[in-house]
């Protein structure tokens, strides 16, 4: 008996001491920034009653762990500099090293904010290669959800310094945007970039900022009733599998080179194969074709380029895989090891997997081979055959909650472990999942600005954010247009205080939701942050943006704010993409010129005009209307 009670204190004694054990939040670690100028505050966990003591920079600072076991202490604000060490003391001591003090930027937003430098390393090999910026640094926050209510942490993350091999998983846009704010002001920058693809806005908003959209509360309501999420789930219907034993191009070998083929016809790549004689196929096609190579590329190391490729991938060589990619968004760039190659014929197989839609290769991408300084082209024909088809009616997505798209999901997972964490504003790239929904998100942006400035304490925060480039296919005469709807509402705002947006309709690519050129967009944002965060009067940060029209006859005059040292067609052709229209609302192209600090726009067989829209499209052909400054006019029309 008096063994186990001796047990029992001992175990008492360890769980103690277990429970006293000072913990930081995932964000508190080695290598953080934090932000200059303004109080600071530090916090944890630890034992209720504990006391917790903090010394930095030659100073110490105390707190006592609360009932619940939280602690919190403030520092007093102070200048860039560093590195620091920071000592926290209870019953154990964690040390701090290479802390920086300078400015912190939250970055937030769907996959252009995600899209790492390494998924554009063609475009930046330079830019990553030349990457030494020790005190510009990156805490990505884990991919994470809650559909309960705000979280106390994140579930890891650490602070990477931007060398060329950390900076490969850098956001492309914060890089840029981080590295241009460096340049200019030779202060340490944290970006802490919290982003996740494909999601909407409501999914980054707090419940209380969605209590005007009664659609959306109730269903953060029904969201927290576990068993109704639980039989929601019970009720999908099964998904389909495919087994890949009955995929004849694995059961018969087709990506060796011992193969013989039969029976495989002829195909363009790019190109989808519902447009090249197959119909409505979902299911497995490969691709197969000889490559001759010549002796001065074989045995290096080279670089294969597959454009996109709708939906899944694998690539083989000479019998062997090098490659394979899951989804449909990444552009294909393979990396092929040294004697991959050998000189003369080389047997190249894709399996192509899609389950919707056209399946196939994206037109209008880069398909190559290359070694050393010498490029194949792998455009042209291809030998194909189906390896498996899906049964009619195969659900290949049940419709399953995709938690991650849920109002306040990441909002609760992965900013709300944040607020404690001060920042000098916030940068924004989101809205393609929104896209079809104008009118609500030109309230929903408003309210989470206004929302994330009060969580954060920090009412005055800029918010600079991108507005949608074009995309998908051009159309050569006026007409509707959700995406242009969309950039209305984004422009909208605007009417914010301490709001910027960075126009980017000249960045895009029809093909393609990622566009390439991440550069622009950052450095665009970060001219934004210097007159709105840094107070440079003398920077021009905005391309034109529509003001005012005026009708004098045949002739309507516009206004503009922000044109810069003027305005300017910038490719020095006439002004393009600019519709006008009668009060019957039928547009048609217009002639439009530049007088002065306005553009006066008509179209001689409407003599009574009375609107103009510019650039109203999904993806318009050449809008030109810039100011002299480089920075590109937004998209508007000047009715509804």
């Amino acid at each position: 008996m008096k063994k186990l009670l001796l047990l029992l204190v001992f175990t008492f004694s360890i769980c103690q001491c277990l429970q006293a054990q000072v913990r930081l939040p995932r964000l508190i670690r080695d290598s953080m920034v934090l932000q200059r100028d303004r109080d600071l505050t530090i916090w944890g966990w630890a034992a209720p009653g504990e006391k917790v003591s903090v010394r930095f920079n030659n100073k110490r600072f105390r707190a006592v762990a609360g009932s619940e076991g939280k602690w919190r202490l403030l520092m007093p604000a102070m200048k860039a500099g560093g590195p620091y060490t920071m000592q926290i003391d209870a019953a154990n001591h964690i040390t701090l090293k290479e802390i920086l003090v300078g400015d912190v930027w939250l970055c937030a937003g769907q996959s252009n904010m995600v899209h790492q430098m390494r998924l554009h390393d063609v475009r930046y090999e330079a830019d990553i290669a030349a990457a030494n910026y020790p005190l510009v640094r990156q805490f990505a926050v884990p991919n994470v959800t809650d559909l309960q209510g705000p979280r106390d942490d994140l579930p890891g993350g650490s602070w990477l310094w931007a060398n060329p091999a950390n900076v490969r998983d850098f956001s492309a846009v914060a890089y840029f945007f981080g590295k241009q704010l460096y340049e200019k002001y030779h202060v340490p920058i944290g970006l802490i970039n919290t982003s996740w693809g494909g999601t909407p806005i409501e999914a980054w908003m707090s419940e209380e900022s969605l209590a005007d959209f009664p659609a959306v509360t109730g269903t953060i309501t029904q969201n927290k009733d576990t068993a109704y999420l639980g039989e929601k789930e019970r009720s999908l219907p099964a998904v389909y599998t495919p087994d890949p034993a009955n995929d004849k191009g694995y059961t018969e070998g087709w990506a060796s080179p011992s193969y013989i083929p039969k029976g495989w016809r002829t195909i363009n790549i790019p190109g989808y194969w519902e447009d090249q004689g197959i119909h409505d196929l979902n299911g497995v096609v490969w691709y197969r074709r000889e490559i001759t190579v010549p002796a001065v590329m074989a045995g290096l190391p080279a670089k294969v380029f597959l454009g996109r490729i709708v939906d899944a991938d694998v690539l083989y060589i000479n019998g062997k895989q090098v490659g394979t990619t899951s989804y449909l968004y990444p552009q294909r760039r393979y990396q092929l090891p040294a004697g991959t190659l050998k000189a003369g014929k080389n047997l190249f197989v894709i399996r192509v997997t899609n389950n919707a839609g056209k399946g196939g290769f994206v037109p209008d991408k880069p398909y190559q081979l290359i070694a050393g300084n010498d490029t194949i082209d792998l455009k042209g024909y291809w030998a194909y055959k189906v390896g498996q088809v899906n049964p009619q009616g195969a659900v290949t997505n049940n419709g399953r909650i995709a938690l991650q798209n849920q109002p306040t999901a990441l909002y609760n997972a992965m900013l709300a472990p944040i607020f404690n964490f001060k920042v000098r504003g916030f940068i924004w790239y989101q809205g393609e999942t929104n896209a079809g929904r104008a009118a609500d998100y030109a309230r929903m942006q408003p309210a989470m600005i206004a929302d994330w400035r009060r969580k954060w304490q920090q009412p005055d925060a800029p918010f600079l954010y991108v507005q949608l480039p074009g995309f998908m296919e051009m159309n050569y005469l006026p007409m509707e247009s959700q995406w242009a709807s969309f950039r209305e509402a984004q422009l909208q705002s605007l009417a914010v205080p301490r709001t910027a947006m960075a126009v980017a309709i000249d960045l895009g690519e029809w093909n393609d939701v990622h566009p390439d050129r991440k550069k622009e967009v950052g450095e665009r944002l970060a001219l934004a942050a210097q007159r709105l965060a840094y107070g440079d009067s003398t920077v021009v940060y905005s391309g034109p943006l529509f003001q005012s029209a005026k009708i004098e006859g045949n002739r309507i005059i516009l206004s503009f704010s922000h044109t810069g040292s003027g305005l300017m067609s910038i490719d020095g052709e006439e002004l393009s993409e600019f519709a006008i229209a009668g009060s019957d609302k039928k547009f048609v192209w217009a002639k439009a010129r530049i007088e002065g600090d306005k553009v006066v726009v008509w179209k001689d067989e409407i003599a009574k005009p009375v609107y103009v829209r510019y650039a109203w499209a999904d993806f318009p052909v050449n809008p030109n209307l810039f100011n002299k400054e480089g920075l590109p006019a937004s998209p508007f029309r000047t009715g509804p």
